[in-house]
């Protein structure tokens, strides 16, 4: 019979218990910076077992994530941070982070590869997510089957396309230099040409996953290019958005957790991560965080319905293309110039 989820949530605490606390000293406090969105989740899921384990007190710091790494940076008193990738790119870039001995985390050997070390040895994943193509599948007879498949002339004022200044513009990119048989990076001629050929497919932009919701709900658009986070809300909109089976991959998004060099209780941040990893902790995140909270944890079981808005699973994660951010990085001013000469600012 099937284990219940408090009793292996009970488990999964009395284990952590069970563990060399590292040492702090009573109330001393433990601060986590995060966007303050999933603290319901995280308050009795990981936060207060932790807080009970280590004899710490946890504050958690919320904000953006421009303004949440410049704090972690500059003022210092962040213990441990979780970032998207693109930002902790950023940091690694600043050299914001410490580098972090895989070997004091006693789970990380049950992590896909791809979440282990993705941009060095300054932090493993916590969670994956996607970037891909969502359309109403009742508005075209020939399924999406690729990025390429955007240009098509039966798509004339159907798409509904990220701004340059969120996650998707700059990927966009990368797949028009693809699909013009090139590469964005080395040759970003080729592939802004190829962006201003999709202009006519191009009913409007946005900047957030309400404003793709709404373009997707009132059928002013029938495709659009979608993170995960914001499918659920999409879907029941409107029913019949699914998402492409796109034969080059959606695009692998992950959050991260990364330790300040200035942080104070560098023991303590391992310990946290390292809980925040395990099995248990990452289920109970699959479970109740749903979208964008893929498990990065290959130990994880879930049932189909629970992983149905989740990327879970080894094929699943083998399926995604990587997110070059430490490239995107490194040409973002020049590609923006170029965007706002193709499609105005």
């Amino acid at each position: 019979m099937p284990l219940s989820t408090s009793f292996l949530r009970a488990s999964a605490v009395a284990a952590l218990l069970a563990l060399p606390a590292v040492s702090a000293h009573a109330e001393e406090t433990f601060v986590v910076s995060n966007w303050g969105y999933s603290n319901d989740f995280y308050e009795p899921f990981i936060f207060e077992p932790f807080e009970k384990a280590h004899d710490v007190r946890i504050v958690v710091e919320t904000g953006g994530a421009p303004e949440r790494l410049n704090k972690a940076r500059i003022r210092g008193g962040v213990d441990v941070i979780l970032l998207t990738d693109k930002f902790s790119q950023i940091g690694i870039n600043q050299g914001a982070f410490e580098k972090i001995d895989s070997s004091k985390l006693s789970n990380f050997d049950e992590l896909y590869d791809a979440a282990k070390n993705p941009q060095g040895e300054y932090g493993p994943a916590y969670t994956f997510g996607r970037y891909g193509i969502v359309y109403d599948k009742t508005r075209t007879d020939t399924p999406i089957t690729s990025w390429c498949d955007l240009w098509r002339d039966d798509f004339s004022g159907a798409i509904a396309m990220p701004a340059f200044n969120t996650t998707g513009g700059p990927l966009t990119v990368m797949m028009a230099g693809k699909c013009a048989g090139s590469d964005a990076f080395e040759d970003p001629d080729t592939a802004f040409a190829k962006m201003a050929e999709l202009k006519p497919n191009i009913v409007k932009t946005f900047s957030s996953g309400s404003e793709l919701t709404n373009l997707l709900s009132t059928g002013e658009a029938f495709i659009g290019l979608a993170q995960d986070y914001a499918f659920p809300a999409i879907q029941a909109a409107n029913p019949n958005i699914g998402w492409a089976e796109l034969s080059e991959g959606d695009f692998r998004m992950m959050n991260t957790y990364n330790i300040p060099k200035n942080a104070k209780h560098k023991d303590l941040a391992l310990a946290f991560i390292d809980f925040s990893i395990s099995m248990q902790a990452q289920k109970d995140a699959a479970i109740e965080l749903v979208s964008g909270s893929g498990p990065v944890n290959k130990t994880v079981e879930l049932t189909p319905e629970q992983a149905s808005q989740l990327v879970y699973g080894e094929k699943a994660v083998l399926s995604m293309q990587p997110t070059p951010y430490d490239k995107l990085l490194e040409v973002n001013d020049d590609w923006e110039r170029r965007w706002n000469d193709v499609f105005g600012r």
